[in-house]
Order: structure tokens, then sequence, then C-alpha cells
């Protein structure tokens, strides 16, 4: 099957104080091109949906492999920053959204949420201790549904309005809980 990887790289970092996907973790590694090397280690589609004029972080994530879009509308949401990056593959047979805000997800869990999608389900998102994380992934079926996205609500809806398909994958992966939103995050 052909899953693509649709890495949300486009917000502001507003909370963080800017420029956030280039801030370095503690081994030098930009938060953004951490998030894209574990994509790109399970997934070998990957699709990096940047904002109008962030060219270091475009120029990053096409120098480690993906395939980079800048958004034109990528200031309504995020909701419009996934569509954009869909329909760069519409093509697809399942999506795999991730955000570039998340660079501590083990590729290992992705490519469980991979293999999900390949099996044929149609809704995947991995669990840490009871609790539901990043990524998830989306068959073919949500295509015009995540097409049609826009403002900031992602694919929250669409999964809210489906939750008995939903498939879950307990996971020994913290990661998929952290998201690095202020600068306070590196610490945790």
């Amino acid at each position: 099957m052909d899953i693509s990887a649709i890495l949300l790289a486009a917000g502001s970092g507003s909370r963080f104080g800017g420029d956030k996907l280039l801030h370095p973790l503690a081994d030098g590694t930009p938060i953004g091109v951490q998030a894209a090397r574990n994509l790109l280690a399970a997934v070998a589609d990957v699709v990096a949906v940047v904002r109008p004029g962030d060219f270091p972080l475009a120029d990053l994530l096409e120098q480690e492999g993906c395939y980079v879009t800048v958004c034109p509308h990528a200031a309504r949401g995020m909701g419009a920053s996934l569509a954009h990056g869909v329909a760069a593959r519409r093509g697809a047979d399942g999506w795999l959204i991730a955000l570039a805000d998340m660079p501590l997800i083990e590729s290992a869990t992705i490519a469980a949420i991979v293999h999900e999608i390949e099996a044929g389900r149609h809704l995947v998102a991995p669990t840490y201790q009871g609790q539901r994380g990043h990524p998830v992934g989306l068959g073919k079926r949500f295509g015009a549904q995540l097409l049609a996205l826009d403002g900031d609500a992602g694919a929250r809806d669409i999964i809210a309005a489906h939750p008995g398909e939903l498939a879950l994958i307990e996971c020994d992966d913290p990661g998929v809980l952290q998201d690095i939103d202020r600068r306070a995050d590196l610490a945790k």
C-alpha cells in the first residue's frame, strides 16, 4: 500500500517564542529535523508542510529527504495545513499525520501504526499508559474529509465522529505524548 506521512511543520511557534522547530535538542538536532528523521526511518514518503517564508526549516527538511510543500493558508490553522499536505498525496492509500514538535516518537511506533493502516484499519492511534497520543493514521476512506479540513481542528473532529473505528495501539513509547509547545517542555 501507498502510505504517506504528513509532517505538520507550519505553525508559528508563538508559545515557544518563534522558530521552535529549528531549536536544537540536547544533541544539537533541530526539533523539526528529529521528528522528520523518525518518520523517514519508518515511512518512505514524508510530506513536510511548512508556512510561507520558512526557508531555513524547509531547506533542512528537504535535505533530510522530505518532500516539502509550502501551505499558503497555514495561518488559518492546522486543519488548513493538513488538508494541504493530504492534497499533495491525494492518491495515497492512507496517511500518517505527525506533528513536527513531537521529536521523541520512536520509529517502531510509527511503523506499527503504518502496519495497521496497511492491514485495513481506517483510524489508528498509539496509546501510552492509557493516554491516546500521536501520530494518527487514517485510511483512504477519510481522504475527502481530510481534504475538506480548515481552521485549527486538524483530524480531531474526524476521529471524534468515528470513535468505534479507532484502533488504539498500546506502546511503550512516552514520546507519543510529548510535544514541545513551550521552552519549559524541553526540560521534561
